[in-house]
């Protein structure tokens, strides 16, 4: 009892002072920022970047009436012009850009100009105008009428998947996957921020301890492992509170926002999902943090100052950066062998695994594995750390990493 007092005193202490300091604030405050300016972007880029509608000069040399398919928006306006008043407008900036429009042996030819080079953008947006210009002018020459023309332009195929397997399970649907993708790229940012801000915060907390000589003086009353242990679990508590307002606000924003269009959105993303998809991907989230923590306290015992901080947490932050990246590169394919190895690996699967949980056809004995390796790795650190931690928070010593292992093992064996 009397251990497990000093454990929750400690724990408190660490608590309140995070979850109270201006770092953590100010740091929760710039994530509900970034968050409310991904979901509300496109109000915010109208707000701030809307203005009059680019003129387009149109020149049609057809016999074709492109007025269906070019019509005015808020974003652009059309004046049908003849050759010879293009290019001094363009130049007087009174159009934005002109299309040129001629007939090349059945088929529509268009010429894009302007004055100034065009953004990348406008060039896309541009380009899918006069492909739909151009649909409508090959069907106009067949002599098609318009509803025939509106009926290819709007139908589609009706598509089923079937495996032929019988022992396989029913594959997942195109929108699944695409719900699996998006879902996991964000589990994937969130491990990211979160470990790269909460593996420096413990990494850096017992680095000042050791470095300010207050920890030889703690640990007169408390254990090494019981301070160990304190660090992790408080830390771990402090990320998981953040998490919950973060989460917390965005639900509420998602809610009551924007007439619930948004909140119907993602009710109807989170529906293609499973429930024992959203329970891996939890298990996956909060034990690759508490993976990371354990090693931060771990590289924390081993320097003698905070300065030294940052030297012994890159090899972990190169390890989050690629997984990171792996990830990105599954959400053009996840079904590479790339993405299926470093879903195994326990340091980077919190990120990749998820995606191919979503996204992929994958066998029900995958995903189990994976967790498993993670939470076998996760407690082999945990008590190889600890070991480690009693031997090295009060041994100083001067070096890179690898040095300072090896002077803990010569002073303490």
């Amino acid at each position: 009892m009397r251990v497990l007092s000093k454990f929750n005193v400690l724990v408190k202490k660490l608590y309140k002072q995070k979850v109270r300091s201006k770092s953590f604030i100010l740091m929760t405050l710039l994530y509900l920022v970034v968050l409310t300016g991904v979901m509300f972007w496109s109000e915010i880029k109208e707000m701030l970047f809307s203005g009059d509608a680019d003129v387009i000069a149109v020149v049609n040399k057809t016999d074709f009436d492109v007025s269906q398919v070019l019509q005015n928006t808020d974003d652009y306006t059309f004046e049908y012009v003849a050759a010879d008043a293009v290019a001094d407008n363009l130049k007087n900036e009174d159009y934005y850009a002109a299309f040129t429009l001629t007939d090349a042996s059945g088929k529509l030819a268009a010429k894009i100009e302007s004055y100034d080079p065009l953004p990348l953008n406008d060039q896309q947006e541009y380009q899918n105008m006069l492909n739909q210009v151009g649909q409508m002018y090959a069907m106009s020459q067949v002599d098609l009428s318009p509803e025939q023309q509106e009926l290819l332009l709007s139908s589609e195929p009706v598509i089923t998947l079937n495996s032929l397997n019988e022992a396989a399970e029913d594959g997942k649907s195109a929108d699944e996957k695409m719900a699996g993708v998006w879902i996991s790229y964000a589990i994937g940012i969130i491990i990211y921020a979160f470990v790269a801000t909460y593996l420096s915060m413990i990494t850096t907390d017992v680095a000042s301890e050791k470095g300010s000589r207050a920890l030889e003086m703690l640990l007169v009353s408390v254990k090494p492992e019981i301070h160990f242990r304190s660090k992790i679990f408080g830390t771990f508590l402090v990320a998981l509170t953040q998490f919950v307002v973060l989460f917390g606000v965005l639900l509420l924003l998602l809610r009551f926002t924007d007439g619930g269009n948004k909140w119907s959105f993602v009710t109807d993303l989170l529906d293609s999902l499973s429930v024992s998809y959203f329970m891996y991907v939890v298990g996956f989230l909060f034990l690759t943090i508490l993976m990371y923590l354990i090693i931060g306290a771990l590289f924390g015992s081993l320097v003698s100052k905070v300065e030294e901080g940052g030297q012994v947490m890159m090899p972990a932050m190169m390890l989050t950066l690629i997984g990171f990246y792996v990830m990105l590169s599954g959400m053009g394919n996840p079904d590479t062998m790339l993405i299926k190895v470093f879903s195994y690996i326990p340091f980077t699967s919190g990120m990749v695994m998820p995606m191919r949980l979503g996204a992929t056809d994958i066998n029900a004995i995958e995903p189990i594995i994976s967790f498993g390796l993670l939470v076998g790795t996760v407690l082999a650190l945990y008590f190889v750390s600890l070991s480690f931690y009693k031997r090295s928070v009060l041994t100083y010593s001067a070096g890179g990493i690898i040095e300072k292992m090896k002077t803990v093992f010569k002073v303490t064996t």
